[in-house]
């Protein structure tokens, strides 16, 4: 099954103000900026952030990357963010230092610890009172000199044995070692997590910032969860893999540098086996992880399509029942969890072999470095603890160059989520507002368009020359056919959008002489598509106006016939409504809307197809409540209906981006224009309906 109940509303270019996201923000009834849009239905989806926190070395391998355009010019704007911090990220350098010097010098320490413990073993089974030259002397006249050799290279002294008050303040040393490594690893990433919270902080407060600063045609233009991602899952994003990568790429190379240095001093031989085994490790790894990226794509491809028909069921779950399509649902979901579970199954065991490959070529390492270890100690030329020591390095050598690698591969998807980010905070801004505003001290509401000119795009021509004047408490009408333009003058009105000629005045002061904020002060608006946010009646009202009393919401909600139907819920104006608001009807939602209205106490009413989805009996109600709410205001009213704005004072026919009549309901219908072969075809079509 595909279909999706209750699909997107399909609106043309500077149509309905998008409906801002839950919580505190821009609303739909009380004239304030707009906002980006709601969360999309069902979440972000698998193409956000792994669920579970931070992916492990084996998910930086194998989970696809999203890969930068520009990665270069993207990770240097990504690390400038790093600026304000950069003392502090100098001293997590420094503190990775001494942290790498301490953890690489152990196994060296811990190497002469197990030459005290060999050294005295074979000093205690040796004769007390003969010195080694003797032993030595003796072996070789034996015809044993690859054990004279060995001897030779010892620190022996004959029969005294282990010398544990020294083995003793060893090992303490080594523990020292080891806390301290501890101790300045701790003290850099606890310095890292500020550095980096803050320094995404301060990205979600240019973003947050950014978009009250976008024209409406960037959200009109850009789909509403592809700006939610970028604002959550992107910088999400970002924040981890700063938190996580830099501190353990820092570690990683420094471990490599410090590592191999100590390795040559030890043995260069040694240290040329261990660095040849690291290529085989690498091509290993991407051969391995560049068949399971494939099947990880597939992976995430199947959970979107399991995803989705999960939340188109849930959605439309009665309309399935209705048409007994239960079985067909069931059916589907069985198949794409078929799919999904063998795309999980084929990545996860392809992508577990890396571990196992990777730990066969570090034992034919590990077997390599003890035998012929083993051999240039019994030739002499090495020590028993510089081996054991060797062997730890060869371990700690290679992790890091593939954890490295990995760390690579997760900040081409950081970098990739900074460019979208970038991108946003890159595009163009709404023109900014006077230095020394206008202020309307008191709004009377007189409203004039002046031959105002506005298009789309510049090659499509969609309104010209337009005059139209609104005295203070008139109630203008705006009607005509779906993309006529009706919104369009709304979104003008409101600065939504800018003029390409002419101007608007409100009490004959032009609008781009006022902030936004101060304009759009003097509008109250009442949507088709209403919007309340999670919280409780009464906070949905009190949201018109801050500070507003208990008496004047109560007074707001009886104006607006809400007071009656709020006493019967079990909570009152306490009753708790979800984001969605699917606990009331779509007549008592509006209601809601029109009581904030109320409550905010505009000079200018706007009112958008207020009453196109709601039964009649509820369209009366919400009628009366906006007849109460226009009564002394200049009203501007859009509506399909065309019986609900018969008594507007001027009513504005528009077509294809012009106003083709303008007069009362008598006086147009008398006229037999278009307004008349409008209205004439609803009659008739009611009628039809009727009989």
């Amino acid at each position: 099954m595909s279909f999706r109940p209750g699909g997107g509303n399909g609106r043309e270019p500077g149509g309905n103000v998008p409906r801002p996201p839950s919580g505190p923000g821009p609303q739909s009834s009380a004239g304030l900026r707009p906002g980006a849009g709601g969360p999309p239905p069902g979440g972000f989806g698998p193409g956000g952030r792994r669920p579970g926190g931070s992916p492990g070395m084996m998910g930086m391998m194998t989970m696809p990357v999203q890969k930068p355009g520009n990665f270069r010019l993207s990770f240097r704007r990504l690390l400038e963010r790093l600026a304000p911090e950069r003392m502090l990220v100098a001293l997590v350098i420094v503190l990775a230092v001494v942290s790498v010097a301490f953890a690489v010098i152990g196994p060296k320490i811990l190497g002469n610890a197990t030459n005290d413990i060999f050294n005295g073993f074979i000093s205690g089974n040796l004769p007390a009172g003969v010195s080694k030259d003797q032993i030595v002397a003796g072996l070789r006249a034996n015809g044993q000199n690859q054990l004279a050799d060995m001897v030779g290279a010892m620190d022996l002294h004959p029969g005294q044995g282990i010398d544990f008050s020294a083995l003793a303040g060893i090992l303490f040393i080594l523990i020292g070692v080891y806390v301290l490594s501890s101790i300045f690893s701790w003290m850099q990433s606890w310095i890292m997590a500020g550095v980096t919270q803050r320094t995404v902080r301060r990205l979600r407060t240019d973003v947050d910032e950014k978009l009250g600063r976008l024209p409406l045609k960037y959200f009109d233009s850009h789909p509403r969860g592809d700006v939610l991602s970028r604002v959550t899952n992107d910088i999400d994003n970002i924040g981890q893999t700063l938190q996580q990568s830099l501190t353990q790429l820092i570690t990683s190379v420094l471990t490599i540098v410090g590592v191999l240095v100590l390795m040559l001093t030890i043995s260069p031989i040694l240290a040329v086996i261990s660095i040849l085994s690291v290529p085989l490790s690498v091509v290993i790894t991407i051969l391995i992880a560049r068949r399971s990226q494939k099947r990880f794509a597939a992976q995430w491809a199947s959970t979107g399509d399991l995803n989705a028909h999960v939340e188109e069921m849930h959605t439309g779950h009665a309309i399935v029942k209705v048409f007994g399509r239960q079985q067909e649902a069931i059916e589907t979901f069985d198949r794409e969890n078929d799919k999904l579970y063998q795309a999980s199954y084929q990545a996860q065991f392809i992508s577990g072999t890396i571990q196992p490959a990777l730990t066969f070529v570090s034992n034919l390492n590990y077997v390599a470095i003890a035998v012929i270890g083993g051999l240039r100690v019994a030739s002499g030329q090495m020590t028993l603890g510089d081996v054991i020591a060797f062997i730890q390095y060869s371990r700690q050598f290679t992790f890091p160059i593939i954890q490295t690698a990995s760390i690579a591969n997760v900040l081409q998807s950081a970098v990739a989520s900074a460019e979208r980010v970038f991108e946003l905070l890159d595009e163009a801004e709404e023109i900014p507002d006077p230095v020394t505003p206008r202020v309307l001290a008191a709004t009377r509401g007189a409203v004039a368009f002046e031959d105002v000119s506005f298009r789309y795009e510049p090659d499509k021509p969609l309104i010209d020359n337009l005059d139209l004047v609104a005295e203070s408490g008139q109630m203008i009408a705006i009607v005509g056919p779906t993309g006529a333009g009706k919104t369009t003058l709304v979104n003008l009105l409101m600065r939504f959008y800018e003029l390409d000629g002419g101007r608007i005045t409100i009490d004959g002061v032009d609008t781009r002489e006022m902030t936004r904020d101060d304009l759009r002060r003097t509008f109250g608006m009442v949507l088709q598509d209403t919007w309340l946010f999670h919280g409780t009646i009464r906070e949905n009202i009190a949201y018109g106006r801050d500070g507003a009393a208990e008496d004047e919401i109560a007074g707001a909600a009886e104006a607006a016939h809400v007071d009656h139907f709020v006493r019967t819920l079990p909570g009152g104006y306490d009753t708790v409504i979800d984001d969605d608001a699917t606990n009331l009807s779509a007549g008592e939602k509006q209601l809601l809307t029109i009581a904030r209205a109320f409550l905010a106490d505009p000079a200018i009413l706007i009112l958008d197809e207020a009453t196109s989805s709601v039964d009649t009996r509820t369209e009366v109600l919400i009628q009366r409540a906006m007849s109460r709410l226009m009564k002394g205001r200049t009203s501007f009213v859009i509506a399909h209906r065309l019986s609900t704005i018969r008594d507007a004072d001027t009513i504005l026919v528009m077509n294809r981006g012009r106003i083709v009549e303008q007069g009362n309901h008598e006086s147009l219908l008398a006229r037999g224009g278009f307004y008349a072969e409008l209205y004439n075809s609803q009659f008739t079509e009611a009628l039809a309906e009727a009989v």
